[in-house]
């Protein structure tokens, strides 16, 4: 058996990174870009970071921001007709997770047309070209998007998500700038940490997880539990140990798949709108209990990471609760609920059958029944 990793080809990290933008796309021949952002981040200033930049240098480009948090398979369509339009041969996706899922699958679109149904890129699509050259701009800690071959995408229509995973989607260039995170509001700051608390602990312990990425996933453990509650309240070091823990998360999860907490939080997303990061904590420490007696000592490393003390003389019983437990402690202190008021017993049939049918629950280490799931989603009512 072997083992793959695919990262970009090019990466920036640290405050100022997005200086090297116009480089990078004048030494490619890029000619005009079509900036892919959402409509909040535009509006406040965000996005005028890179574009005064473009301007400068008297680089081209073409602004798209109709892309919902949740980006759904009609923002996919109305990108591909603006990437078109405006004679655009690159993408700069600025933002969170959103504008760059949004890149990727127009960008996959562009260049491989035969499918244009958007539909028909869920799971493992067999595509024959590279996207559209995509330039990644994070904004936020958690996604790690911009280091990743997936990308997920909302069916409003049928009420779910589908994630898609394709090599050929990656960025070519990310940038992971902690400047560009400062205008984080503190809840979104909580919910994408967690998030990729959530990708670092799940890629750890999933199925096809290896030397490599474990050493990947535990390094963004450290960094994501040192930093995240510094970063919500507003201090530089944290937003930059965040910035690097996140990305490092994506480098690992990326290329080993995550497990069914990430199922469960795309079914909720999808149904009730919650914020992916959100539903993401509020399921890891229970799908981590579900898990707990398939992983080995994994969880002594997960506590031990997270800053738990003595774990090498404690039962596995008990490294195992101390994980659970500074997992759920992290949470709380940076302001995540543990409930889901808007989840209702008549919706369990259908959301424990989308989080079973996502893409993500074969890598989960033990095997999740439609019961089981059901049972999992009661824990947040």
């Amino acid at each position: 058996m072997s083992n793959r990793i695919m990262l970009n080809e090019t990466s920036y990290h640290g405050a100022g990174a997005i200086r090297e933008i116009p480089a990078e796309a004048k030494a490619r021949g890029f000619k005009k870009a079509l900036i892919a952002c959402g409509p909040s981040i535009l509006k406040h200033g965000v996005v005028a970071k890179v574009t005064d930049l473009l301007d400068a240098e008297g680089l081209e480009y073409a602004i798209y921001s109709d892309i919902k948090a949740n980006p759904t398979i009609e923002n996919v369509q109305a990108g591909v007709e603006a990437f078109k339009a405006a004679g655009a041969d690159y993408i700069i996706a600025i933002g969170g997770g959103s504008p760059m899922d949004t890149a990727k699958a127009i960008g996959i679109i562009v260049n491989n047309p035969e499918f244009a149904d958007v539909r028909s890129l869920e799971g493992v699509a067999p595509t024959k070209k590279p996207c559209v050259p995509i330039i990644a701009v994070p904004t936020t800690a958690g996604t790690a998007a911009e280091v990743t071959i997936n990308y997920v995408i909302t069916d409003v229509e049928r009420r779910r998500k589908f994630v898609c995973v394709d090599p050929h989607d990656m960025p070519i260039i990310a940038v992971v700038d902690p400047e560009m995170m400062d205008s984080m509001p503190k809840g979104l700051t909580a919910s994408t940490g967690m998030d990729a608390l959530t990708h670092a602990i799940e890629g750890y312990t999933t199925k096809a997880a290896w030397e490599m990425t474990d050493m990947f996933h535990l390094k963004a453990i450290e960094l994501i539990s040192k930093n995240l509650r510094a970063a919500v309240a507003g201090e530089s070091s944290g937003r930059e140990g965040m910035a690097l823990g996140q990305y490092i998360a994506g480098m690992g999860f990326s290329n080993v798949g995550l497990g069914i907490a990430h199922s469960m939080a795309h079914t909720l997303g999808a149904v009730y709108d919650t914020p992916h990061g959100v539903a993401c904590a509020m399921m890891l420490p229970i799908v981590m209990e579900y898990n707990a007696d398939c992983t080995g000592e994994k969880y002594r490393e997960i506590a031990r990471a997270m800053g738990v003390k003595g774990v090498d003389d404690m039962s596995q019983e008990e490294y195992r609760a101390a994980a659970i437990d500074a997992v759920k402690q992290l949470s709380a202190d940076v302001g995540i609920p543990a409930k889901l008021d808007a989840l209702k017993e008549e919706d369990l049939d259908f959301l424990a059958e989308s989080a079973a049918a996502d893409a993500c629950a074969p890598g989960n280490p033990k095997e999740a029944s439609i019961e089981d799931f059901k049972a999992l989603f009661r824990k947040i009512m």
